[in-house]
């Protein structure tokens, strides 16, 4: 049977929750949305956008009837954030609740919620949706934006079954793939193919802007240039989140990213064409094997 939840709480309103509560609203998944967030101007603008029915700037008193709580703010509020669920659910006695996140490192924010959730163990389920754009905010939403992409659930021995099964199907219904993993897998895995490409972008741009003729770097970007830079845009707040709950793992990466360089940097400053050639050939077997 295809799940249907009678109340949806989406904290965090912009790109990602609000994506999450159109896909939902759009393919039947839930009968009542309601936001909540610190920023009232956000999400009176949500409500306009038929992102949400209604709004609570108060966490606790929104999550009080919730069948099923999403959780969409940067990594460093997610402390507050959680403690506020746990208030509202306990003063509700609201156990049956399933609580949900999009955060991009699994290991903290499961450390979190097993300090915090102990009024309904078991009934927190990790999740990273590896979906999004350089926007942000409610108006950045849309329905289509799961379509297709991976969702990845990180649940633990002490994580409900039926409340895997009901994240599961609701992402599904959003259009979303959906896989599990380990916690400490997938923060080495998207350290990799995620926040070490967010680093680069906003490290090359940072690293161009007080070169002479500026201007015209961006003026005459070429296609590459935009496309590796592009995520440069994204949210800076969520992404010094990412990169200090996830540090470890995206440290490692850096050392190997950096080696890489230096070596890169040697063989050009030696004329080493064949080296040269040997890496960009490698490089380009690689991504083809495993993107076609």
């Amino acid at each position: 049977m295809t799940a249907r939840i009678k109340n949806l709480c989406v904290i965090g309103t912009g790109l990602i929750g609000g994506s999450f509560s159109l896909a939902l609203k759009q393919a039947g998944g839930c009968e009542k949305v309601i936001g909540a967030g610190r920023s009232e101007e956000t999400l009176q603008k949500a409500q306009q956008l038929n992102i949400i029915d209604s709004y609570e700037t108060d966490i606790s008193a929104a999550v009080k009837d919730a069948d099923l709580v999403f959780v969409s703010v940067p990594l460093g509020a997610m402390a507050d954030v959680f403690e506020k669920i746990a208030t509202g659910l306990k003063q509700a006695a609201n156990e049956k609740a399933v609580i949900t996140d999009a955060g991009s490192s699994k290991q903290q924010v499961l450390q979190l919620a097993e300090k915090i959730f102990t009024f309904n163990p078991g009934r927190f389920v990790a999740g990273h949706p590896i979906a999004g754009t350089e926007n942000s905010g409610p108006a950045a939403a849309f329905a289509e934006l799961y379509n297709n992409r991976r969702v990845i659930l990180t649940p633990t021995e002490k994580t409900d079954d039926d409340a895997i099964r009901l994240v599961t199907e609701l992402w599904q219904q959003a259009g979303a793939d959906v896989e599990t993993m380990d916690a400490e897998h997938h923060d080495k895995v998207l350290a990799a193919t995620s926040h070490l490409p967010h680093l680069i972008a906003f490290g090359l741009v940072h690293c161009l802007e007080n070169i002479d003729d500026i201007e015209d770097v961006f003026r005459f970007a070429a296609g590459g240039f935009r496309d590796v830079t592009r995520i440069a845009s994204s949210d800076p707040t969520m992404w010094r989140d990412i990169c200090l709950n996830n540090q470890q793992p995206i440290l490692d990466m850096m050392k190997r990213y950096k080696d890489e360089l230096d070596m890169l940097y040697n063989a050009l400053d030696a004329g080493d064409g064949e080296k040269l050639m040997e890496v960009f050939q490698h490089a380009k077997q690689t991504r083809d094997k495993f993107t076609h």
